[in-house]
C-alpha cells in the first residue's frame, strides 16, 4: 500500500478505555496513531460503568485482584502504572473524585468526564480516531499490518487488538479479538460471562421465588475463594456483589456456599432461643437474625408446627447449617446479556508481560479485557485498561 494518508505507525481496533490509553500513551511518544472501532461512539463501556460514575480505579489494586491462568502475568504492568498515576491525570483535569468502599473510586459528576479526558489526550497528542468503522480483513505484511475497512484500507507497522470480550453485546461487545488471535495462531484460554449473576433451576427457582429483592451481607465461597459482601435475592437466582465476585470463579456443575449471617453460630444462637424461650416459633427465631421473608422461607423448609422446646437439636443443627453454610449448584449465568467482564481470552502465554506483544505475531500486540486477564468488581478492570494500555503505548 502506497497511500501514506492511510498509513500509521500505530493502528488500535477498540476505542474503549485501554484502547485509547494505549493511543494517548503512544501519540506521546510522537507515534502516528489510529484508534478503529465499530460502534459510533468512543468509550462505550466507560460511560455506563459504575451506575453512571465511573467507578475509574481501586487503590487497593494489586495482582491478587486478577483471575489469570498465569497469575504472575499482570505483575509488571500493574506496577508499571499504578492507581495514583491515574488519579494524578484525573485531577489534572480537575475532576471531582470520591471513595465510596474498599478502595472503589467514582466520579462526583459523570461518567463521561472520564471518556472527555481520554479523548482531550488523544487530541492533543494527534491521534486520530474513527468509529463506525468495520474492519473486514488483517493481513500480515512484511513490514506490519494491512486493514481492509468499511472506511477504506489502512497500514501500520504495530496493530493493537483493544476490542474487548464478549460481555454486553448490547453495547457492541463481539469476539473479534479472539478471531484475530485465532488468524495468527494464538491459543485462547476459554472465554465466559465474569461478574454476573448466577441462576438456579425451575426447582430451587420457584421454592425461593418469594425472596427477589431481599438483601443480605453474606460470605460466598467457591473452593478456597471467599468474597465477603452484599448477596441479593433475584427472581432468577443470585446477584450482588458478592455473587458476580464468585461467579467469575464459578464452572456449570460446580456447587457454592453461602454463610447468610458471617460471624454468628446459628446453632448455639437457635439453642439459647431454645432454652430462654421454648414455647417460641423457629420461624420467628430466624427473623432475629434474617430479614423476615428469609427467616420464614427457611423456616417453611423444615415444616414442623413444635415449638422450638419440642425440636431436637438434630433439626435445629440442619436449620443452622442451611444458614451458615447453604450449598447449592446454580444451573448457570445470566451470560453475556449482562456480563460486566469476560474471564478467559488470549493466552499470557502466548505475548510478553513487558510489551504487551505477540511472540508469534511481532508487531501484533493484545491489551484490556481480550487477555486472560479478569480484576474483581470495584474498579480492577478499568486498573487493568490504563495499566496494559499503557505498557504497550510505551512499545508499540
Amino acid at each position: 500500500m502506497n497511500n501514506q494518508s492511510n498509513h500509521y505507525d500505530v493502528i488500535i481496533i477498540g476505542a474503549g478505555a485501554a484502547g485509547l490509553f494505549c493511543g494517548l500513551t503512544a501519540g506521546e511518544r510522537g507515534r502516528k496513531v489510529l484508534i478503529l472501532d465499530h460502534a459510533k461512539s468512543p468509550g462505550e463501556k466507560i460511560r455506563i460503568s459504575g451506575g453512571g460514575r465511573c467507578n475509574f480505579t481501586n487503590l487497593h489494586t494489586t495482582p491478587a485482584d486478577f483471575l489469570s491462568a498465569n497469575p504472575h502475568f499482570c505483575k509488571s504492568a500493574l506496577s508499571n502504572y499504578t492507581p495514583y498515576d491515574f488519579i494524578a491525570l484525573v485531577d489534572k483535569y480537575g475532576i471531582a473524585w470520591h471513595e465510596k468502599t474498599l478502595g472503589q473510586l467514582f466520579c462526583d459528576g459523570r461518567s463521561w468526564q472520564i471518556i472527555d479526558l481520554l479523548l482531550a489526550e488523544c487530541r492533543k497528542n494527534d491521534v486520530t480516531l474513527q468509529t463506525s468503522t468495520e474492519i473486514t480483513t488483517v493481513t500480515h505484511r512484511e513490514k506490519g499490518y494491512s486493514l481492509e475497512t468499511t472506511s477504506g484500507p489502512f497500514s501500520c507497522e504495530s496493530l493493537v487488538i483493544a476490542s474487548g470480550g464478549k460481555s454486553i453485546p448490547k453495547m457492541g461487545a463481539t469476539g473479534f479479538g479472539y478471531q484475530i488471535a485465532r488468524q495468527f495462531g494464538l491459543q485462547l484460554i476459554d472465554p465466559r460471562p465474569g461478574l454476573v449473576p448466577l441462576s438456579f433451576d425451575e426447582t430451587i427457582r420457584t421454592a425461593l421465588e418469594s425472596l427477589s429483592g431481599i438483601s443480605v451481607e453474606a460470605e460466598v465461597r467457591h473452593g478456597r475463594t471467599c468474597f465477603s459482601e452484599a448477596l441479593l435475592f433475584t427472581h432468577r437466582g443470585l446477584s450482588g456483589p458478592a455473587i458476580l465476585q464468585i461467579s467469575s470463579y464459578w464452572h456449570e456443575g460446580e456447587q457454592i456456599r453461602i454463610n447468610l449471617v458471617p460471624g454468628i453460630d446459628i446453632f448455639q444462637q437457635i439453642k439459647q432461643s431454645k432454652q430462654d424461650s421454648p414455647k417460641r416459633e423457629l420461624k420467628t427465631a430466624l427473623a432475629n437474625w434474617l430479614p423476615k421473608r428469609l427467616a420464614y422461607q427457611i423456616a417453611s423448609e423444615h415444616p414442623n408446627e413444635k415449638p422450638l422446646g419440642e425440636m431436637s437439636d438434630k433439626v435445629l443443627r440442619g436449620v443452622a447449617e442451611r444458614i451458615n453454610d447453604w450449598r447449592v449448584t446454580p444451573s448457570g449465568t445470566e451470560g453475556y446479556r449482562i456480563a460486566e467482564v469476560t474471564v478467559g481470552g488470549v493466552d499470557t502465554a502466548e505475548l510478553s508481560s513487558k510489551t504487551f506483544e505477540s511472540k508469534k505475531a511481532p508487531g501484533l500486540y493484545f491489551i484490556g479485557e481480550v487477555i486472560d486477564v479478569t480484576g474483581h468488581l470495584g474498579g480492577f478492570n478499568f486498573q487493568w485498561a490504563w495499566a496494559s494500555g499503557f505498557a504497550a503505548g510505551q512499545y508499540v
